[in-house]
């Protein structure tokens, strides 16, 4: 997901305080509908009068669960699948995503054709103690179902209290295995290095925390013997923009790095400021078709002024933009209130950014444990290494 929140100018990093005004229900339901009404991207609403739903909820809104099925009713018919309510809780989880604190098993999953796959082990997580693996498909927790289930709903009954103990059915090619694993805090480390045959690796895995530029400052200082830097962004599905920003400016130093598009054609342009890093070392970025948001604006920056080349599939094509806002009772919204451009101008939302060099991850490389993406990328970096010596 790719996240704005605060206030103008639309690429503040830092949430809002939870708003503790207590509304009844009726009272925060009409809050929830007028400010989707003075903040949605889209001012026609879909192609519908808003003030219809504010009728229709006259004096029907009686509880807190009332509250969340309006709501949610009312964001859906604007066909936008990123626009949501938060409960009370929801609020506080996205509150904890940001400072990277949270409590359970220490995997990043995806939706996979209606499976819900683990694209990402965390080391030293209690999933990997049990030997949870990348490519394992989640059949059922605690010995319910989850089939149909969203991403989401099965992240949020894996994590839980610390020390408590949750029951995970995978399924791995043809063995069907469970695994009893404690939930424990995990610490939420957005990015790994190393540096093997003067080819330097960084994988950033989320650009949800507010730590990432710090990790990705020391990753750099890992990888500074390198001559070439590949940076994995396969399985990243985003998070703040203020993070893939600071990314690309330190390879870019000049000139606009995206630009977002809020309602009724306000543009923002956000561009490169002077920094005190200067990498001139070629660079491959890894990207894959769960790559996404924010994710897409590092790849897309990158492709755009030639600073990369990309090697992969397709990335995801999500480019709209999310800001958080709290609301009344400790709730709140994650409200879609513009688009982004990439910085030639390319709007990539349901299009994705295409690679350089289309490589596809295989069954084979799963089966094998090997990544050709991976290779590949290798073969291209030594390649223009060998270029730049010539």
């Amino acid at each position: 997901m790719f996240y704005v929140v605060n206030q103008n100018p639309l690429i503040a990093d830092n949430i809002q305080t939870v708003d503790t005004r207590v509304f009844t229900p009726q009272k925060l339901f009409e809050k929830n509908w007028q400010t989707i009404k003075n903040e949605y991207y889209d001012s026609g609403f879909n192609r519908q009068h808003w003030n219809r739903w504010k009728n229709h909820y006259q004096n029907k809104i009686k509880t807190a669960d009332d509250v969340k099925v309006a709501t949610e009713t009312m964001l859906a018919s604007l066909n936008d699948p990123y626009s949501r309510f938060l409960s009370k809780e929801e609020f506080a989880k996205q509150n904890t995503n940001i400072s990277s604190k949270i409590y359970g098993i220490g995997v990043s999953i995806v939706n996979d054709g209606g499976k819900i796959k683990i694209i990402n082990v965390i080391e030293q997580s209690p999933a990997q103690f049990a030997d949870l693996k990348n490519g394992d498909i989640i059949l059922a927790v605690n010995g319910k179902d989850i089939n149909g289930f969203s991403i989401s709903q099965v992240s949020n009954i894996v994590k839980g209290p610390q020390n408590t103990l949750v029951s995970i059915d995978i399924l791995r090619g043809d063995l069907k295995l469970t695994k009893q694993i404690i939930r424990k805090e995990i610490a939420l480390k957005s990015i790994k290095s190393s540096i093997e045959d003067e080819i330097g690796y960084i994988q950033i895995s989320s650009f949800i925390s507010s730590t990432v530029p710090n990790e990705f400052l020391e990753a750099l200082e890992n990888t500074s013997k390198a001559k070439g830097l590949i940076i994995d962004l396969r399985g990243n599905t985003g998070g703040l923009l203020s993070n893939a920003v600071f990314i690309a400016n330190l390879f870019i130093d000049n000139g606009r790095l995206v630009s977002i598009v809020g309602r009724n054609g306000y543009r923002y342009d956000v561009m490169a400021q002077n920094t005190n890093v200067d990498i001139n070392k070629p660079v491959v970025i890894l990207v894959d078709n769960t790559s996404a948001s924010a994710t897409e604006i590092l790849a897309g920056a990158m492709k755009d002024y030639h600073r990369a080349k990309l090697v992969g599939t397709r990335t995801y094509g999500k480019g709209m933009v999310q800001k958080i806002i709290p609301m009344p009772n400790e709730t709140g919204l994650n409200l879609t209130i513009a688009k982004y451009l990439t910085p030639h101008g390319s709007d990539i939302n349901k299009r994705g950014i295409s690679p350089d060099l289309r490589v596809n991850f295989t069954k084979s490389d799963l089966e094998t444990r090997t990544d050709s993406q991976l290779e590949k990328a290798k073969d291209i970096l030594n390649k223009m290494l060998v270029s730049r010596a010539q």
